[in-house]
């Protein structure tokens, strides 16, 4: 168990995962937080994150820091994906173990497993099958990090641990046109639309795929539970056991914005990974589920969107 005076160290923590991580720890007591924004620590630099690990030597870590996006974004800067998070994971989870860190949580994504896998995906199926194209360099990179993670252990005898979560949402969320993720997308596009009047909205795909979303305070919650009450080198799924089609969630925004236009479908753009539902079992088995429906989530998300200055620069 962490205590709640002990050096706890949120790379990212002003990204969504990041600053909810915050909150919760800041809830649940914890004072001790050390953080660093990008241009006073660039975590693809070794020499800077060693820099700082060997100053600060917080107890504890939670690396949620990453360059991520939705398909357009991935596809169009695989090198970019691939290099920035091989970069800061391998830099950060080095320079924890060089200065001694008590225990690291490395936040990863469910696409790191196979586009096939058996549903609901087990954290047993990583690693066999072949990865969705759309975003195999973040998934690899995040591999590498939860790989690099369990082998410290095994070698070394650390206690980092990895937790994979679903399609997250929620507040500090990225709302950009091209480089945001569906649900994100989805709001921002609805909200433009029902503003602007438009007669209809064109959605990327076919609406087929079936995705399943958490609400990111859900996701802090359980990050702070796991860092308190597991320890494993196989990672644990984080989400919240249910889905839905993109086709559903579309409908379900709009209605929650309060678009009454048409909703039509590109068939001609890609619709990614055909079912992505993650087995969550093993989070339940250890005594963690989570609180918020979707609907309620959407509406605290669009709340936020209304109230977040920087949205259209995001």
């Amino acid at each position: 168990m962490m205590k709640k005076d002990a050096k706890i160290y949120v790379a990212g923590h002003r990204g969504m995962v990041g600053s909810a991580i915050v909150r919760e720890l800041n809830r649940q007591g914890y004072h001790n937080i050390v953080t660093r924004a990008h241009k006073e620590l660039d975590l693809t630099r070794q020499n800077a994150v060693e820099a700082f690990f060997a100053e600060e030597k917080p107890e504890y870590v939670f690396l949620a820091a990453a360059k991520v996006g939705g398909i357009a974004a991935n596809e169009s800067a695989l090198a970019d994906f691939m290099y920035d998070n091989m970069m800061l994971e391998m830099n950060v989870v080095h320079a924890a173990w060089r200065n001694g860190c008590k225990k690291l949580e490395f936040l990863g994504s469910s696409c790191i497993y196979p586009r096939m896998a058996p549903q609901p995906m087990p954290e047993s199926c990583l690693l066999t099958g072949e990865l969705e194209k759309t975003n195999e360099a973040y998934a690899l990179s995040k591999i590498s990090g939860l790989k690099y993670c369990e082998f410290l252990n095994r070698q070394y005898g650390t206690d980092y641990i990895s937790v994979m979560p679903t399609n997250l949402y929620g507040p500090n969320d990225n709302y950009h046109p091209t480089h945001s993720h569906v649900l994100p997308a989805l709001i921002r596009r609805f909200h433009e639309a029902k503003v602007e009047g438009k007669a209809s909205v064109t959605c990327w795909g076919d609406g087929s795929p079936l995705r399943e979303f958490l609400y990111v305070d859900d996701l802090a919650d359980l990050c702070v539970f796991l860092m308190n009450n597991y320890s494993g080198n196989e990672t644990v799924n984080a989400g919240t056991g249910k889905e839905l089609s993109i086709r559903e969630l579309t409908e379900l925004v709009a209605g929650i914005i309060g678009y009454e236009g048409e909703i039509r479908w590109d068939p001609s753009k890609p619709n990614g990974t055909p079912r992505k539902l993650l087995n969550v079992s093993k989070a339940s088995a250890l005594g963690w589920t989570y609180r918020t429906e979707l609907a309620d989530g959407i509406r605290l998300a669009y709340e936020d969107f209304l109230h977040n200055p920087m949205r259209a620069e995001r």
